[in-house]
């Protein structure tokens, strides 16, 4: 149900009800007529090879606590994806690093406050030292052919497609 994420107009300050409103149930404000539009949450992500391996973090929080993952997170509104990628990755692994190409972009949310949408990014390490930091609390290489258990359905479609 939409109303339990946003209760009450930004306009004017009335509650919310829901109607049917350009084929959905959305937030609509009895008073003013606002109406909210949700906006999709976008995360990007980093490959980093290295020979057969790949870079992979392991999530420290919930959901997925303790399985592994590419260097990847939200975006902030207004910031440039390929900024967002190097930024994530920098902040999970110590690495600075050059993104070279862009993999692909998949949808599908994976859980409830999972990304609607993640770019997906080839990229090498240009400076800094590999450690687990941020919410990751490991970071190493893995052979693609002895991968850890993985988190998200979208990192497996990725490693399959670039492997």
């Amino acid at each position: 149900m939409l109303a339990d994420v946003i209760r009450f107009c930004p306009q004017c300050g009335t509650a919310v009800v829901e109607e049917k409103r350009f084929g959905k149930l959305r937030p609509i404000c009895p008073a003013c007529g606002w109406i909210y539009f949700a906006d999709p949450k976008v995360a990007v992500a980093v490959l980093i090879e290295r020979g057969d391996q790949v870079l992979l973090v392991r999530r420290n929080n919930d959901p997925q606590r303790g399985l592994w993952t590419l260097p990847a997170g939200f975006m902030d509104a207004g910031e440039d994806p390929v900024e967002a990628a190097q930024r994530e990755c920098l902040e999970e692994t110590g690495l600075q690093v050059r993104v070279t190409s862009l993999l692909d972009v998949l949808s599908g949310q994976e859980h409830a406050r999972g990304a609607h949408l993640v770019i997906f990014y080839r990229a090498e390490p240009v400076s800094g030292q590999l450690k687990a930091a941020d919410d990751v609390d490991r970071a190493a290489f893995f052979s693609r052919s002895n991968l850890p258990p993985l988190a998200f359905n979208t990192t497996k479609k990725i490693l399959a497609a670039t492997s």
